[in-house]
């Protein structure tokens, strides 16, 4: 399937507020978990305040999303697709990090139900966040496989 090494989550329970991306004492570290937990609830409206309007997302499959829009459509078709997703992320190494951007490479792994089958996948991914004015964003991330 097209869409099995996407970065997503399972469901769970957290405050909407907890998803601002507005709190500008807000460290990158902390960005990466709220990212994280934001993509659990598999809910855009979470997600969304995270990811800058000029985001270019790369999946895995090759598939590349520029601009907010397409990045949303991407996001919402895959949280659509996969169901019960549980997805960690690990290997976190900061490559660069100033007080206007950060750059960080991760593994990641994902399981879930895709057309009532047991689904899952595993891979890499470097992603750079910015700074806004209303705090930290995604501007880029690209997905690929494990190697």
């Amino acid at each position: 399937m097209k869409y099995l090494s996407i970065l997503f989550a399972t469901a769970i329970l957290v405050q909407p507020e907890s998803f601002a991306a507005n709190d500008t004492t807000m460290s990158p570290q902390n960005f990466v978990n709220l990212y994280e937990r934001a993509l659990d609830t598999q809910e855009w409206a979470k997600v969304d305040p995270l990811i800058h309007p000029d985001c270019t997302v790369t999946f895995s499959n090759g598939t590349s999303h520029e601009g907010k829009e397409k990045v949303q459509s991407a996001f919402q078709r895959n949280f659509d697709l996969i169901k019960s997703e549980k997805y960690s992320i690990s290997e976190l190494h900061w490559v660069a990090e100033t007080p206007d951007f950060a750059v960080f490479t991760f593994s990641f792994s994902w399981s879930g139900i895709i057309d009532g089958r047991e689904a899952s996948g595993m891979g890499r991914g470097t992603s750079t966040l910015i700074r806004v004015e209303e705090g930290w964003q995604l501007i880029s991330e690209h997905l690929g496989p494990k190697s």
